[in-house]
């Protein structure tokens, strides 16, 4: 199912791009199936858009507008099928017809379990194109590595688990919340987790060297999936669990530049915004975490 949302900063009033001209597809994925607690993935591309209509085109930061480049919002694609697995499989389709256009894609959930499907396809598009590997940079606060929970192996809670077994290289951080089973896997793969009570206990300087230590053991290639949780809940209290103890604005768009300028960022998510009526602050965060995404993919000198 496709349905049309408000395009990301408004640019149907200002500066609306087609698809063929834009270098930045932005995808909404409302896909909402296997949450169990704290509901409302499902409108967080819809709240995205809306309050990025409120950011400012100009980044003060990088003296541009990051628009200029071109963004076209795609309608929000909605799998229908009862089966998780087509549901993947129907998504990744949808997210590969933009990367094999050589588009910038930036997915909105939605859950984080939607997070399987863009990277199933940047995975091959980046083997077919550049015949090179891909890695991944997980910004959130759990690690997502259970096998299976509450029945499913395509939960929210085992993507990163599923994108382990596709071969794709990843760094977590900011994690703060894990489940026994999962440290067996961290230990046998060498995941090189950067906890967020290392980085409070770290000093600045400590904790941004061991980042760019790991980024360096990943690929070129890199897909960012950012689940909003990863902020702690006084920047951003509306999702699914929030956790104590996540990132704040300035040091997170710091580590996120300096990704930019060490990889190849290709492509990209962010997933688990679920929207309180009357407390909009989260979404606009959401929003403008794209905006500064979208300014350092392009224009940083």
């Amino acid at each position: 199912m496709r349905r049309d949302l408000p395009s990301f900063l408004s640019l149907d009033k200002t500066d609306l791009v087609s698809w063929q001209d834009a270098r930045t597809v932005i995808l909404p994925l409302p896909f909402e199936r296997t949450v169990v607690w704290g509901k409302g993935t499902s409108r967080g591309p819809e709240a995205l858009l809306e309050a990025s209509a409120f950011i400012e085109l100009y980044d003060e930061e990088l003296d541009c507008e990051p628009c200029r480049h071109g963004i076209h919002t795609a309608p929000a694609f909605l799998p229908q099928s009862e089966d998780l697995g087509e549901c993947m499989d129907q998504m990744e389709a949808e997210a590969r017809r933009h990367l094999d256009a050589g588009k910038f894609l930036i997915s909105l959930g939605g859950e984080h379990s939607m997070t399987l499907a863009p990277v199933r396809a940047t995975q091959k598009a980046v083997r077919e194109l550049h015949g090179t590997d891909l890695g991944i940079v997980q910004f959130d606060a759990h690690t997502d590595l259970r096998d299976s929970y509450h029945g499913t192996p395509y939960s929210h809670a085992s993507v990163m688990r599923r994108v382990l077994e596709l071969g794709v290289p990843s760094l977590p951080v900011g994690i703060r919340s894990s489940a026994p089973e999962e440290m067996p896997v961290i230990r046998e793969h060498d995941i090189p987790v950067i906890w967020s009570h290392d980085v409070h206990r770290d000093t600045r300087t400590g904790s941004t060297q061991r980042f760019l230590d790991a980024l360096e053991r990943l690929p070129d290639k890199i897909y960012l999936t950012f689940d909003i949780d990863f902020f702690d809940p006084s920047v951003v209290p509306s999702t699914g669990t929030p956790e104590p103890g996540g990132g704040f604005w300035h040091p997170t768009i710091e580590w996120l530049r300096l990704l930019f300028e060490s990889k190849d960022v290709v492509a990209m998510d962010v997933v688990e915004l679920a929207p309180v009526d009357g407390h909009p602050a989260s979404d606009f965060v959401a929003a403008k975490l794209v905006h500064k995404c979208i300014g350092y993919k392009f224009d940083l000198a």
